[in-house]
């Protein structure tokens, strides 16, 4: 494991897309004068260990004394993981204060989930959190790490099977690239489940489908370890925790416009609630250029955010 970066950030609005500055504890400046963060080669998704893993945001409320949960270094062991440590702090807390007060004995435990999940083959990147809002500051991270997918991480034995919901052909392509990344080459099958729209016929859903199909045995997926199922049920939420029962993980699409909101609220969470186990949401890919990362489609969750003191540890 490589020392820490200690760092503070302030995710104020600012034209830079990832929506924080950042101060070196050795009072240099950033290299670049338009006030961006200078290059880390060791962090980040564009030049870290990862290689062509999909990445994984992994938030974990890391002072409030939960484990890591059981199965989840399994089901992410073909993927990068940024394992996100925030605690949420009153709003009269400085996050220099709070950092200085607990940020030893989290990111210690931090390190801890972060070398059991490096133990089952994951590569981890480490940011350890003192925010004001957990919801802007996990929305940044999203972004400025640019995750496939975030896990909603409640426990599982260990995957086998695998629910995958196929909403459209909209994010279709991250779906496979994240699907195919974590389960090529395993044991584990896939069931690609569909629910049927108002004026959808089941030819349409095949054709969807098998499209779905083809994208993941493209990525290196065995044909034969794909299944697929069709329904048109009353409430989709309630049909989707139902089959997820029978399997050992769920995957669905981002489709509210708030990031977080999908994330820690509806719909996923209810899912997740109702599944007990854990659910990967694929994110909507994000706008790259400052003109586009203004946080109007949910780009770097900075409206709204506040200072918050970010440890990394590439």
């Amino acid at each position: 494991m490589t020392d820490t970066d200690r760092s503070t950030d302030a995710a104020e609005p600012p034209a830079d897309p990832s929506g924080e500055s950042s101060t070196d504890p050795s009072g240099d400046p950033p290299a670049d004068p338009s006030g961006e963060p200078p290059a880390d080669p060791s962090a980040g998704s564009s030049a870290d260990p990862s290689g062509d893993r999909s990445t994984v945001l992994v938030p974990v409320r890391v002072l409030e004394g939960e484990p890591l949960p059981g199965g989840v270094a399994e089901l992410l062991a073909n993927a990068h993981v940024v394992l996100l440590g925030y605690h949420v702090i009153p709003e009269q807390t400085a996050t220099d204060q709070a950092r200085e007060q607990f940020g030893d004995g989290a990111m210690t435990k931090l390190e801890e989930f972060a070398a059991a999940l490096e133990a089952t083959g994951v590569t981890v990147d480490t940011r350890l959190v003192f925010t004001h809002e957990k919801q802007a500051t996990i929305d940044r991270v999203i972004y400025e790490e640019d995750c496939l997918a975030v896990l909603v991480p409640n426990a599982t034995d260990g995957p086998e099977s695998v629910l995958v919901a196929i909403r459209g052909t909209v994010g279709l392509d991250r779906t496979a690239r994240l699907v195919a990344g974590l389960f090529a080459g395993t044991d584990v099958g896939v069931t690609l489940y569909h629910i049927l729209g108002e004026d959808e016929s089941g030819a349409d859903a095949e054709t969807l489908l098998d499209g779905a199909t083809a994208a993941l045995v493209d990525r290196g997926m065995d044909p034969d370890a794909v299944e697929t199922l069709v329904e048109r049920p009353e409430k989709a939420l309630d049909a989707i925790a139902r089959h997820g029962e029978s399997h050992d993980a769920v995957v669905m699409g981002e489709t509210d416009p708030s990031v977080t909101t999908f994330v820690f609220g509806m719909p996923s969470e209810q899912v997740a609630e109702r599944f007990l186990g854990p659910v990967l949401v694929v994110q909507r890919e994000r706008p790259t250029t400052a003109e586009d990362g203004d946080g109007s489609e949910g780009g770097d969750g900075s409206e709204g955010a506040d200072e918050a003191a970010d440890d990394r540890r590439p």
